[in-house]
Formats: structure tokens, sequence, C-alpha cells
């Protein structure tokens, strides 16, 4: 299997250049920007909303993969396949960085993942980076006749081969067809969701870059616990190499920026001002992370003010990076 590119070698691609580089932080915004309540009509609105955050200076959109509705899961994520939906934002959208937190590779065939990502890529000129996991809904697995227990395998196998054919690689049985198109910019990023069922070393060796969860934000031993977490990861990263590190957290923002960081269900939503956010996103950075991915769908108000909100007062604190200009799309 083939290694992670040097971080020098995504340069010249503007997904990755505006989100990452060493020593800063940076903001995304998770979709969907409101929940899924069982009438598709409920979730019109949100394209405007993610066209005002790219002129607000977020560094990147994210989207979900959740092939089905698990009704016991409780939560059914943004609903739209993620490829649709990233090609739909990249026809509405210029700059931003369009990425996927994270698409399930163990659920699907590398030709079709390496297909898709490559058009998407080419559709947004070059602004694609995308989180790959292995999957964390059990119920899946079977529907799409699979071994839930086999998916780290699967999923060391999936990332090989589609770098492979984003590359050079000529599938197995194909009679020397190859895949087309071909990324941008040599490649796709991948950033390895949580561990997804691989050891550290192997995320160290073969990640463009680490989506981890965010531990306890609400105080500040969270964001040192997680820098400690980082720290002997990157220690394991073959010749010391920058890789980036992004995490993400829901949040309820007041309209108060001086109300104090709480954490609500059980801490997997934080209700916070943006005073306490922007020392939030300050210790991550301090701890080693790149960018932070903020949801607001289980907020009280609505998405357009939170969004406004943080575009005025945390966006000037954690800009958007200077990258290369996406190349206009030529279909």
């Amino acid at each position: 299997m083939t290694a992670a590119a040097p971080a020098s070698s995504w340069v010249t691609h503007p997904g990755y250049g505006r989100m990452f580089a060493p020593g800063e932080l940076t903001v995304g915004l998770f979709l969907p920007l409101w929940p899924y309540t069982g009438d598709m009509a409920g979730l019109r609105g949100q394209t405007k909303i993610v066209e005002a955050a790219e002129r607000g200076d977020f560094a990147a959109a994210w989207v979900r993969d959740v092939p089905l509705a698990d009704p016991n899961f409780g939560d059914v994520g943004q609903v739209y396949d993620p490829w649709t939906a990233l090609t739909w934002l990249a026809a509405h959208t210029s700059r931003i960085s369009l990425a996927a937190g994270s698409v399930i590779f163990p659920l699907r065939h590398p030709i079709d993942l390496a297909k898709q990502a490559a058009s998407v890529d080419h559709l947004s000129g070059g602004r694609l980076v995308l989180g790959v996991a292995s999957g964390d809904r059990p119920v899946e697995f079977p529907a799409y006749g699979l071994d839930h227990a086999a998916r780290g395998a699967r999923y060391r196998e999936a990332v090989g081969s589609f770098r492979e054919l984003l590359g050079d690689g000529v599938p197995d049985g194909a009679g020397g067809a190859r895949l087309l198109p071909k990324p941008v910019h040599g490649g796709v990023p991948l950033l390895v969701t949580g561990s997804s069922q691989q050891s550290p070393e192997w995320i160290a060796e073969y990640a463009d870059g680490w989506l981890v969860y965010p531990s306890a934000t609400a105080d500040p031993e969270g964001p040192r616990r997680l820098g400690r977490k980082l720290a002997d990861w990157r220690a394991l990263v073959p010749g010391g190499e920058f890789r980036p590190v992004a995490t993400n957290e829901w949040i309820d923002l007041v309209e108060d920026p001086g109300h104090p960081p709480t954490p609500l269900r059980g801490g997997f939503v934080l209700r916070t001002g943006t005073r306490a956010l922007v020392e939030l996103l300050g210790r991550w950075r301090d701890a080693g992370v790149n960018h932070a991915a903020l949801g607001v769908q289980h907020g009280r108000r609505p998405a357009a003010e939170a969004v406004a909100q943080l575009a005025e007062e945390v966006l000037p604190h954690f800009p958007a990076l200077a990258a290369p200009a996406p190349l206009e799309p030529a279909w």
C-alpha cells in the first residue's frame, strides 16, 4: 500500500490549502444546518447559508455519509447522498473547501469511490478533502451483504485501491482499462476518521490527516488531553512530516457573547457564547488542531443567525487560509 503523500505535495491543492497549515486553525461548517424531521421540504434553504458562510470566510463546508436511517440510532445525518450534496455545493460555491466527514469506505467499491471523488474534485476545481471512516452503524453492513466485523480489513484495502486508481493503477481483470478523470492536483487528501479500526502507527503512515473526536470541550482540560494525544500520534509520523488534524463540535450558539460554555446532552452539544468559543478554538490550536468543523443543527436559534454571528465574531480570529485559486470547471 502507498503511504501518505508528503505535505509538500498538497501546496497547490485549493481545498487542503484553505484549511490546513502548521500552527494554524481554521473553521468549517458541518451540514445539515438543521435536522430532518420527516419532511424533505423542511431541509430547504441551507444552500443560501453555505453561500453566506463562504463570503464570511469559513474554510470548509462538511457533508456526512449516512446510507440508511436507523431508527435506533437517532440521527439520520443530512439525508442526501454525500457525493450528490458535494456536487450541488460545488455548483453553488466557488472558493470554500468541500469536505466529507466521513465517507464510509468499507461499504463501497473502490472504483465507485475513486470515480465519485475524482468527479467532484474536477467539478469543484480541486476543492475536495475527504474524511474516510470504517462505519459506526452496524445495521448498514448486512444490508450491503457485508460483515461488520471485517470492516477494518476492508477499510485498509479500500484506501489502498482508492489511491492506486487515482494514480496509475489498473483494476484487476479490467483488461487495461483505467479510471477517468484523475484528480485536479494529483490526488485527493484522505483524513482517517477516529481509529477506523486501525492502529495509530497505521494512521501515522497512511493518513494525509486525522479527523479526531474532541473529548470534553467545556473546560480547559479537554483540549489539553487532546493535545497530548495528538503529540503522541505526530511522534509516529515518518520523518516528522506535518499531517493536519481536524475535529468537530456541535454547538448551541447563544446570542450573548459572554455566555459560559455549558455541556448539554451528556456533552454531545456545547451551549456557548462566542467569547468562550474563541477561547476553545484557541486551546485547540495550541493543542495542535488545524481545523474545527462546527455544527449548529442542535442549536435553538435559526441557523442563519448563528452562522452570521460566527462569521462576525469568531472567523476574524480564525480566517480561512490563503490558498491557490480553484481551477475553473471546464464542463
